[in-house]
């Protein structure tokens, strides 16, 4: 929470009448247990007002750092408020990485896995496909485990189960990782051959400001320990330096290109840790299509190019592997995600966001959860089979709806009993 009560971006003002910065866990359950209703605010890099309540607000940012590796099961039990790019330098020195980043090292581990927070791959489940288990603090303040028969459940949950305190994460072995963008990438060879370009690399993403038929850069994320990749992508040619995503920007806040083997935690995200990408001068939108629909997507996202072009500062469009995980945005099916970096004039930007999801909620897309969206509520639900499972468990698990808010009664109303 920016000191001025303030998201990350600056277009939500928390309306919160206390924030809590616990520093031990006990100091967190009182917190919660004396709280008529309470949210847990991660690092602020949502758009919504998910986090939001006119009540008490509690970061787990100030707990003490955990990070204690488990090489007998393959895991690592970290603190909730912990950092990506925190955790990572030390899995590494330690032999471990975790499966894929977001581009982000910023962003807090329990915040991305609530929201179902990606990074890119055709392989790769999202952030939140890691967990094997979760800690968190209930609201009569007491401090449990989740039953692993919850797990599905409880892992995309938007924080409306408790305060999580700690997860266990799946770690795989260390690797290195060489990053290549290449540009102006033509969108026929993108259309004849969509799955070859999407599993050229372990991580895939592509950018566009909806200008041109060409796809202005794809950024290339590839084991090291794979064939180096060639002089041509389908037509599309290596950069001849360093890139930022929105090429009128410098790359020095970026993580090291041109095919320069590193660990794994120095290239999968887009930005290095010790850099802040950006002001927060931004909005963000994002939509899960399934993978099948992928290229109506971009054929209906073409009859509006004019106008998303006026307000968008980047689109990043990503794949995400298919998990089981009942609020997810990828629950079910391979999908690929299109984001949209706007700039930050929301009467400018809430028109074109509304003609985006005209075009794309007809293709069966979800919003991510922590992002600008304006999709009606009941359409939203649609798209979720496993949701009255999930009002069921936050029935048991908050039967006194402390952990609920506006956000949550709009698109996830409590089970009736």
């Amino acid at each position: 929470m920016a000191t001025d009560g303030t998201n990350w971006a600056g277009n939500v003002t928390f309306s919160a009448a206390r924030l809590h910065r616990p520093s031990t866990v006990d100091e967190l359950r009182a917190a919660v247990a004396g709280a008529r209703q309470v949210r847990a605010l991660g690092t602020g890099h949502s758009f919504n007002r998910i986090a939001d309540t006119p009540y008490d607000l509690v970061t787990v940012a100030r707990l003490p750092r955990v990070a204690e590796l488990d090489r007998a099961r393959s895991t690592v039990r970290v603190s909730a408020g912990t950092r990506y790019g925190e955790l990572a330098p030390y899995l590494h020195r330690h032999g471990y990485a975790l499966h894929n980043l977001g581009s982000l090292p910023h962003i807090s581990i329990a915040g991305a896995v609530a929201t179902g927070t990606h990074g890119s791959g055709d392989r790769n489940g999202n952030l939140a496909t890691a967990v094997r288990g979760i800690e968190l603090v209930t609201a009569d303040g007491d401090l449990i485990t989740v039953d692993p028969a919850d797990l599905p459940g409880s892992v995309v949950s938007l924080g409306a189960l408790g305060v999580v305190t700690a997860l266990d994460l799946d770690v795989v072995p260390t690797f290195e990782v060489r990053q290549q963008v290449y540009e102006d990438l033509p969108r026929a060879a993108l259309e004849e051959h969509f799955d070859e370009v999407f599993g050229a690399a372990y991580s895939v993403s592509l950018f566009t400001r909806w200008r041109g038929p060409d796809i202005e850069q794809v950024w290339l994320k590839q084991r090291a320990d794979a064939e180096p990749l060639g002089a041509d992508l389908f037509g599309a040619r290596p950069a001849d330096g360093a890139r930022h995503p929105i090429v009128t920007m410098s790359p020095v806040h970026c993580t090291a290109q041109q095919g320069v083997p590193g660990p794994w935690h120095e290239r999968l995200p887009h930005f290095r840790l010790e850099f802040t990408p950006s002001a927060g001068d931004e909005l963000q939108s994002e939509y899960f299509v399934p993978r099948a629909q992928a290229l109506a997507a971009f054929a209906a996202l073409d009859e509006i190019a004019d106008r998303i072009a006026l307000v968008v500062q980047v689109s990043e469009i990503r794949s995400i592997a298919a998990d089981e995980l009942w609020l997810s945005p990828a629950c079910g099916r391979d999908s690929i995600a299109f984001h949209f970096t706007w700039i930050a004039d929301e009467a400018a930007v809430a028109p074109v966001v509304a003609a985006v999801e005209d075009r794309l909620v007809p293709l069966g897309a979800r919003p991510h959860w922590g992002k600008v969206f304006g999709i009606e509520p009941d359409l939203v639900r649609a798209q979720y089979p496993r949701l009255a499972d999930f009002t069921a468990l936050a029935a048991r698990l908050d039967p006194a709806a402390k952990f609920r808010n506006r956000y949550l009664d709009r698109y996830l109303p409590a089970s009736p009993g």
